[in-house]
């Protein structure tokens, strides 16, 4: 048995990260759905094939972290790559496994690769940059990831009455949402990121404004 790790959300500013770990006896079934990177896949066909891997994958993981809590974890002194390996930790830990497959987000991947292995008590590890777009197992597990974290966002938007977005901030639709929100109510919106330096500096501007207005 391997697994295969990835996550969605990880530089948004609104919404969760989310963590998806896929395990499989053999790919083979993930090559037949033609699993590829969750980023290079229409939102229709990512929910297929979220189905599809879900029905034929021996198991599956998915580790959820909201942005309150991320703040939270970030102002006791984490930072975020130590959150984020600590969720792969928490994922690829479900069944036993021989191997584990994992986008490294680490500039170094063999410094990634050890961290990640010493915490699964040496299990190995074989952690690569866009390893979503090499390995198979890897790329399922973006896509479950992609789908959940998907779902919340839409849920947020139902719970504030407007389309944030995607939550990120290269998204014009979710930064106007945060400012509209900041200008109306002088803070920031729930499901933010109230540590991402963004959202900081847009919160800032909006507080001298109004000191000019006077």
């Amino acid at each position: 048995m391997f697994c295969g790790v990835d996550e969605a959300g990880r530089g948004s500013v609104m919404g969760p990260l989310v963590v998806g770990a896929v395990y499989i006896e053999n790919d083979d079934i993930l090559k037949k759905i033609g699993v590829k990177d969750s980023k290079k896949l229409t939102p229709e066909v990512r929910k297929r094939m979220y189905c599809e891997i879900m029905s034929s994958a021996s198991d599956y993981s998915i580790v959820k972290i909201s942005a309150t809590d991320i703040d939270e974890k970030r102002l006791s002194g984490l930072s975020l790559n130590d959150i984020e390996l600590n969720m792969f930790h928490e994922a690829t830990s479900k069944v036993p496994v021989t191997k584990v497959y994992a986008d490294c987000f680490y500039v170094n991947e063999i410094r990634f690769s050890t961290k990640l292995s010493k915490l699964l008590e040496n299990v190995v590890v074989r952690g690569r940059h866009k390893a979503d777009d090499i390995y198979p197992v890897v790329s399922a597990a973006s896509i479950i990831a992609k789908v959940e974290r998907d779902h919340i966002i839409e849920e947020i938007s139902k719970e504030l009455g407007e389309n944030i977005g995607s939550g990120y901030p290269s998204d014009p639709r979710t930064m106007n949402f945060i400012k509209k929100w900041i200008n109306d109510n002088g803070v920031l919106p729930p499901h933010t990121r109230n540590s991402w330096q963004p959202v900081r500096n847009m919160l800032s501007i909006s507080a001298n404004t109004k000191i000019t207005d006077w």
